[in-house]
């Protein structure tokens, strides 16, 4: 950052001791102010030198420089516009002016370029030992030793017997409604506040998705409104064939009553765990308490492969029926031979070695991301119109994005927030559009908690930046923004 009382020079300073100025700061840019102490100009090195070309000498001072405006910012102005207005005029800094026409600070191109991104993978050194064991023994193609320990690693770590590492979280959960044998015309209940990914593989198989909503207790599927739905659908004679339980934001639904209602109308449960792996519903892991649950390991998770998931689950039965349709249901022959459809579903030996190194590292990712929220929580404290995602007492969440609502009436929407934040070079997201909203799914029947509480947090809702590998000083950053914006 350049010292703004360092950098400004008056008229009377000589060139010499202006080239030595900016060559003691390192900056290519002075401030040359006028007796009063306001900003007349900026005066670089290239000015210099063609002051020294005109004829003047290295003794003489700053009187023969001309007069001319300088591009300036004004206080309010944005990050956004203050690198368009650089990019335009080809110049790596800006002076920033207060009211009384005084220099209050320097802006400089690689402040602005930063961007703050909401959740960006964090990859450390574990992980390059597995991917260069998998090229020092040629293991390069699809499955081999890094899946089977990833497999078992994963396993481990959330309390199941049995796992299978696969493509994709949504690859897994398409897989599970295959071995429930959902298909055409079978009923699929899905909680609505959820990503797209829970939802498609039910129209994968010509199945029709009901939607259930979320309690604000957990922002997870309403018992209330699964109970609606399941007592609705049953009266039809309409049984649905599964029922998709999202665990959002990191954080398990409730899952007691959830499940006592499942096994009341004897409905299987798949559990998407993909944004909760590590969190906890009354002491046991997220993910197993379903019939199947999944996880996802994108990019933007807790931990990640670059692409890929897991479906796990206490049923070995089940767990080698996803291995065997995951590799294009190949049967035991010498031949090719396939009997039912298969899918190119499995994961490859090298993503599983990146796997095994980001489960060394899990239990601190989640570290992190808790500390994120609480850092944002307690720095935002006195913004009392945010309203941070509950964590109930029979909650661990892993946090994995730190989530917050927008008090009802509050003077300033969601979307301008976000985009406000995005001028200043910070991403920051909606929260997911539930699934009874989306065109793709339109005309699907809802059923509600008290009024749609999903769409309340659709409306209202922003997922700030929860990387673990975010600095504190960007943290910082995101915060004193929504400081200045919230008022």
């Amino acid at each position: 950052m350049i010292n703004v009382a360092a950098a400004s020079v008056g008229r009377q300073v000589t060139v010499r001791e202006a080239l030595q100025r900016i060559d003691a700061a390192a900056a290519g840019i002075l401030l040359l102010v006028r007796p009063d102490g306001t900003f007349e100009r900026t005066v670089t090195d290239g000015d210099l030198r063609r002051l020294l070309l005109a004829g003047a000498t290295l003794d003489e001072s700053l009187e023969k420089l001309a007069q001319i405006e300088s591009l300036v910012l004004r206080e309010g102005y944005t990050r956004q516009s203050a690198l368009e207005l650089m990019t335009t005029h080809g110049i790596d800094h800006l002076p920033v002016m207060d009211a009384r026409g005084f220099a209050v600070r320097v802006i400089e191109r690689r402040e602005l370029d930063e961007q703050i991104l909401l959740s960006t993978p964090h990859i450390g050194t574990a992980e390059r030992e597995f991917v260069e064991e998998a090229f020092r023994t040629n293991w390069i193609a699809p499955l081999g030793p890094n899946v089977d320990a990833f497999e078992r690693e994963m396993a481990d770590w959330v309390g199941v017997p049995h796992a299978a590492a696969l493509s994709s979280g949504t690859a897994a959960i398409h897989l599970a409604l295959v071995m429930l044998d959902v298909g055409p015309g079978d009923i699929v209940l899905c909680s609505s506040l959820t990503f797209a990914a829970s939802a498609n593989p039910i129209l994968y198989l010509s199945a029709v998705p009901v939607f259930v909503d979320s309690e604000p207790e957990s922002w997870n599927m309403s018992p209330r409104a699964l109970e609606r739905a399941l007592e609705s659908l049953i009266a039809q004679g309409k049984r649905p064939k599964a029922i998709v339980i999202v665990n959002l934001y990191g954080q398990s639904a409730d899952m007691d009553p959830l499940l006592e209602l499942c096994r009341r109308y004897d409905v299987p449960v798949v559990e998407d765990a993909a944004e909760s792996l590590g969190a906890r519903y009354r002491d046991r892991s997220s993910g197993t308490f379903g019939l199947i649950g999944v996880f996802s390991f994108n990019g933007n998770k807790i931990i990640t492969t670059s692409g890929g998931g897991m479906l796990v689950s206490a049923d070995e039965s089940l767990v080698k029926r996803a291995r065997f349709l995951a590799t294009q249901a190949r049967e035991a022959e010498l031949h090719y031979e396939h009997k039912v459809v298969g899918y190119n579903y499995r994961m490859s030996n090298i993503l599983a070695g990146v796997g095994r190194g980001q489960v060394r590292v899990l239990a601190d990712r989640i570290a992190a991301r808790r500390r994120n929220f609480e850092r944002y929580r307690q720095g935002l404290s006195d913004r009392t119109m945010l309203e941070w995602m509950p964590e109930p007492q029979w909650s661990f969440s892993n946090r994995w994005l730190s989530v917050a609502t927008l008090a009802r009436g509050y003077g300033m929407d969601v979307r301008t927030l976000i985009r406000r934040l995005a001028a200043e070079g910070i991403e920051a997201r909606p929260v997911w559009k539930p699934m009874h909203l989306q065109p793709v799914f339109a005309g699907t029947a809802y059923f509600a908690h008290d009024g749609s509480v999903s769409q309340d947090f659709f409306d209202r809702g922003i997922c700030l930046p929860s990387g673990t590998n975010m600095t504190e000083s960007q943290q910082d950053r995101v915060i004193e923004t929504l400081q200045q914006l919230l008022q």
